[in-house]
């Protein structure tokens, strides 16, 4: 059955206009953001499906091509949906905004969540002021960490443009072990020497795990 074909007061649009969001259900908030389904599947019905067999937040953890593999879902749809989760995130970030920066573990209660189902690392440099007030927060990159690619110019670009005092680093793992590798090593002292001769000071770099992170301040690892 189309939507059209639907009793005008068990439609999506319809029902969000006469009662708004929190009356809908997920699968027909789902279906006013897709908007179209396909040939043999009304966009509502779709909805339901993909929700009952996969869960939002499953849907929401799906890289563009995994979720091109499901049944009923092209590359504008497939962007649809990872848009929506990305607004989720920026929402909630923008909601719990980050103000002052006292120790390790108020990055790591910060980001374990917003970085906990990220199946790639994500390299991120916090400009702090004299206070320890955080200026800007800034992804460096994302993917596999490589001294190549989180060079210093990048790394302290926006921080010399924002005249930070001093940044903290911090990326996940996802693997869930925040133990640093060699790599890691590599590129903290490189960044440290950086810090050092630009004066902005590297407060710490941090490695979020699932449960636990690893603090180069607290462990008092060597960097020189």
């Amino acid at each position: 059955m189309k939507i059209k074909d639907l009793p005008e007061q068990n439609r999506p649009r319809e029902r969000f206009l006469k009662h708004g969001p929190s009356a809908l259900s997920d699968a027909e908030l789902f279906a006013i953001i897709l908007r179209t389904g396909s040939p043999n599947e009304n966009v509502i019905d779709m909805s339901n499906r993909l929700i009952k067999e996969y869960e939002l937040k499953k849907l929401f953890d799906c890289s563009l091509k995994e979720l091109q593999e499901i049944k009923g879902i092209g590359p504008s749809k497939a962007m649809q949906i990872l848009a929506m989760a990305e607004l989720g995130k920026r929402y909630s970030q923008a909601k719990n905004p980050i103000k002052k920066i006292s120790s390790a573990k108020d990055v790591f209660d910060l980001f374990k969540k917003r970085l906990i189902d990220e199946k790639k690392e994500n390299f991120i440099a916090l400009h702090l002021d004299s206070k320890n007030k955080v200026i800007k927060e800034e992804i460096i990159s994302i993917g596999n960490l490589d001294t190549s690619i989180v060079h210093p110019r990048e790394v302290f670009k926006s921080a010399i443009k924002e005249s930070a005092n001093a940044i903290i680093l911090l990326h996940n793992h996802p693997s869930g072990d925040p133990k640093p590798s060699e790599q890691d090593m590599e590129i903290t002292r490189q960044l440290k020497k950086a810090s050092d001769f630009l004066g902005i000071k590297l407060i710490d770099h941090i490695i979020i795990g699932n449960e636990s992170y690893f603090s180069f301040k607290e462990r008092t690892v060597e960097l020189n």
